[in-house]
């Protein structure tokens, strides 16, 4: 039997999400569930030249918005995605700056928790 997949958010990636208006929010959130669902699409995809770096990528009101994020799979009882940050912007391209401050968090997420299960 397959591990529950999990959706999380971490604080930058929780503000962008409560900045939405509704319609971006129904959008990024049906998104999650097909992803929990394990139906993966465009919705939800790799960046090309990142460290394990996926995006839900929905567009809204002329803008194209991003939540970055992470899979955490070493939890024997489910699989997490957690997502980093999320951007809006007018052009379809992912910035290289933006890949790197989710890779600089997902370090640090991995770093936390490798100290916090030492204790």
């Amino acid at each position: 039997m397959e591990k529950p997949i999990n959706v999380i958010f971490l604080p930058l990636a929780e503000e962008f999400v409560n900045e939405l208006d509704v319609k971006a929010k129904k959008k990024l959130f049906w998104a999650i569930r097909k992803t929990k669902e394990r139906i993966i699409g465009q919705w939800f995809t790799k960046l090309k030249n990142s460290d394990g770096i996926y995006e839900y990528r929905f567009d809204e009101s002329n803008k194209f918005c991003r939540l970055l994020a992470f899979w955490d799979s070493g939890d024997e009882s489910e699989t997490l995605i957690v997502g980093t940050h999320g951007i809006a912007k007018k052009t379809n391209k992912t910035p290289k700056d933006e890949i790197a401050k989710a890779e600089r968090i997902k370090k640090e997420y991995f770093e936390e928790k490798k100290k916090d299960n030492k204790i």
